[in-house]
């Protein structure tokens, strides 16, 4: 429990009664969220997480406790997420089943005061490493006149001095590994500090020995230097891991504490938890709005680029949505409130991030489970070097340091950072491109495609289809068609409604609108059906007509009349090419699986070079091709609409869907793509790879590490102070591994990827 504040942990030592479990079962279920039916999502906070080991214990216990259905850790950011069905336990019992495996936990804390906590245990972090600097400086100094051959006398007052000073240093310098410790003991298990305290409390109980009895050699000065190492250690590990979480907390700084609300009594300042949907609030130039709303009054211009990408400023005018974080540039906005706090835009993807990050890749369970035996194996070493230099004629005292140097050079800290920091930074480094993971377990999955499929309309091209003049009949069913159209979320039907509007059609009206995905619209007027979608749906015999054109095209049939089609040309995405080129030129194969027509999906393709396409697939269709590649051994990658493609996406072995501010929540894929650039995608694939090879150099590291470090302590060859030095060393090669994936900055083009601001500026 390393870096917990005092009252923390002296909560957790008293137990959850010492809480008062009225008020504390009430703010647990005030935490949790349903996120299906009968499934809620509670998130805790394990401030005493801080190795694979504890992932693993708590994980384990979660997921065997009634009622829950899902339990992950997240070590870098210290919180736990549980699924659990409400109609079978409850927020406390989960809670509970957590502190009895050892660790103290509280719900999960907004921005502000996760700050407050996080400066809270710094401090605590860096005042008990001061006192073990101080104090192993001083203790070395008088060392100096015991190595310079003092005689007996001075060398037992300056040991006796050294103990004064280092003995009340061990206490409170090591009162969070001793704590964590005893904790693990009292939940039947070994943690990593186990063996820290061990070693620290075994050289200073020698050292007093060897005092008390006039011995030649006391190692007060290893016990300090031992805990200043891993305090700096320690504190190195949370400023790293501040830096890997450093995305997510420029995306939370964007949201303000709360906004001025319109009410019937005047306008008032309101904190965010209080206001509500349907309130007015008012945000002055200069501030962030505060919700995910609609403009009704005012006109402004925004700063949305946190979430669109887009360094042009966008125009807020009445009826114009609006989403929480951006910036009102210029005048006066009064919006109405349609989702707050988790429920805006700016709470989704901030769940969006912490749900990518809690949840682990194959590499990283097993490393989970490797690093929860490791403990264990650790003693055991340590306890067959200490007979084994017994039974070789070493004395007690020269088996023990020998002892205490194994139990500290095998720390697992190593292992236990090798995953989890790696995706953690990983995850930020896409955030700052426009890439923001639902499944962090996507992340492996991305590195091992070989084929990458996308969809046309809206992924390859621009989803803003601008509709062609209509000929005399098309115009004629206009206003019915602009009617059919707007029951419809396809871009070539919004085109259509939009189209309609400019030229002042009014739309006209229809009954029992009814989308089929994948192939259009069908209604009611007049006691007749009307369908608005694909040529072969509508049962358009003229099809042939314009199935040579390179424009997209829907058709629109009524009664007692033939179909029409309207014609629409769609620009391709920004950067689609050099996403085709850079993923081909990485290994993958391309291909193209439409829903449009030949001739248009043709011409795309000639201008991606792509050769493999398929124009005409429904639904269905794309299914059955992406399980053929998968039954052929192909790892696919599909890239399509989050909403319209979700079986599609389901069936690649991992996805991405771009989407909108408003899709952001409902896209069906494991990773997506918020922004216009395209090159976002190949971006990903790349630190996929990247990510996966440091996962695998961490690893080679730490079993490096071990090979090496291990028979260096049990042969004799390290005191403990060698062995302090080269564990907290092993920890920090690591994590600085770790951290070069977050280096390079965004690389999409300026203003066409979603980029994130400093949190230092966000919070000026």
């Amino acid at each position: 429990m390393a870096g917990c504040c005092p009252a923390e942990a002296a909560l957790a030592l008293a137990g959850p009664e010492a809480a008062g479990r009225p008020a504390r079962a009430g703010a647990l279920e005030q935490a949790a969220r349903e996120i299906r039916p009968g499934v809620a999502l509670l998130q805790l906070m394990a401030p005493g997480m801080h190795c694979g080991g504890c992932v693993a214990t708590l994980e384990r216990a979660l997921s065997r406790a009634p009622g829950v259905r899902a339990a992950r850790a997240n070590l870098t950011a210290k919180r736990l997420s549980i699924e659990y069905a409400p109609a079978e336990t409850t927020a406390a019992a989960v809670a509970d089943v957590a502190e009895a495996a050892g660790f103290a936990v509280h719900p999960a804390l907004d921005a502000d005061s996760a700050a407050r906590a996080e400066a809270a245990e710094t401090r605590d972090l860096l005042a008990r490493m001061g006192v073990a600097g101080f104090a192993a400086m001083n203790v070395m100094l008088l060392s100096v006149s015991i190595w310079s051959g003092a005689d007996a006398a001075t060398r037992d007052l300056m040991h006796w001095i050294s103990a004064l000073i280092a003995l009340p240093v061990v206490v409170y310098s090591g009162r969070p590994f001793f704590v964590s410790a005893l904790k693990g003991l009292r939940a039947g298990r070994l943690n990593m500090d186990a063996p820290i305290s061990l070693a620290v409390i075994l050289a200073a109980c020698v050292s007093v020995y060897e005092t008390a009895h006039g011995g030649a050699e006391a190692f007060f000065d290893a016990a300090v230097m031992l805990l200043f190492l891993l305090l700096v250690g320690r504190y190195l590990d949370r400023l790293m891991r501040a830096r890997a979480r450093s995305a997510a907390a420029g995306l939370m700084a964007l949201q303000p504490r709360g906004a001025v609300v319109r009410g019937a009594d005047g306008a008032a300042w309101t904190a965010l938890e209080a206001i509500r949907p349907g309130d007015v609030t008012v945000v002055a130039p200069g501030e962030r709005v505060a919700v995910d709303g609609v403009v009704v009054e005012g006109a402004s211009d925004l700063d949305a680029s946190w979430l669109t990408g887009e360094s042009a400023p966008e125009t807020a005018a009445p009826g114009a949505a609006v989403r929480a974080g951006a910036m009102n540039l210029s005048g006066p906005l009064a919006v109405r409130a349609t989702a707050v706090g988790e429920r805006s835009s700016l709470g989704e993807v901030a769940a969006l991030m912490a749900e990518a990050e809690s949840r682990k890749s194959r590499i990283a369970r097993l490393a989970d489970k490797a690093a929860a035996v490791y403990a264990p194996v650790v003693h055991l070493v340590a306890l067959g070097a200490f007979l084994w230099w017994i039974g070789d004629g070493a004395t007690v005292r020269e088996a023990a340091f020998v002892a205490i140097a194994t139990l500290i050079i095998t720390c697992p800290c190593a292992l236990g950072l090798a995953a989890p920091m790696a995706q953690a930074t990983a995850a930020g480094a896409l955030f700052r491109r426009g890439v923001m993971l639902r499944d962090g377990a996507a992340l492996e999955r991305l590195a091992l495609v070989d084929r990458a499929v996308f969809d046309k309309t809206g992924t390859l091209t621009e989803g803003r289809p601008a509709m062609r003049a209509p000929g005399a009949a098309a115009g004629a069913a206009l206003p019915l068609a602009a009617a059919l159209a707007g029951g419809s979320r396809h871009p070539l039907a919004q085109a259509l409604a939009a189209a309609a509007r400019a030229a002042g059609v009014v739309p006209g009206r229809v009954d029992e609108v009814r989308e089929v995905p994948g192939y259009g619209v069908e209604a009611r007027t007049g006691g007749e059906t009307v369908r608005l979608g694909r040529a072969a749906w509508v049962g358009a015999g003229e099809a042939e007509a314009v199935e040579a054109a390179e424009a997209s095209a829907v058709w629109l049939s009524r009664p007692g009349a033939a179909p029409v089609a309207y014609l629409f040309d769609d620009a391709p995405r920004s950067g689609a090419v050099e996403a085709v080129a850079r993923l081909e030129a990485a290994g993958l194969r391309v291909s193209i699986l439409s829903g449009d027509r030949p001739g248009p999906v043709a011409a795309l393709a000639a201008r991606l070079g792509v050769s493999d396409w398929r124009a005409q697939a429904g639904p269905q269709d794309k299914i059955a091709a992406l399980a053929a590649m998968n039954a052929e051994g192909a790892r696919t990658l599909m890239v399509g609409d989050g909403i319209n493609d979700a079986p599609a996406l389901a069936e690649a072995s991992v996805s991405i869907a771009p989407a909108s501010a408003a899709d952001i929540g409902r896209a069906a894929a494991d990773i997506v793509l918020v922004g216009e650039d395209l090159r976002a995608v190949a971006e990903a694939h790349a630190l996929a790879r990247r990510t996966r090879a440091v996962i695998l150099q961490n690893f080679a590291i730490a079993a490096a590490y071990n090979c090496v470090a291990i028979p260096l302590a049990v042969t004799g060859h390290a005191s403990p102070l060698v062995a302090a030095i080269a564990m907290s060393s092993s920890s920090i090669l690591v994590v600085a591994n770790a951290l070069r994936l977050a280096g390079g900055g965004p690389r999409t083009a300026p203003g066409r990827g979603a980029r994130l601001p400093q949190a230092a500026e966000a919070a000026a």
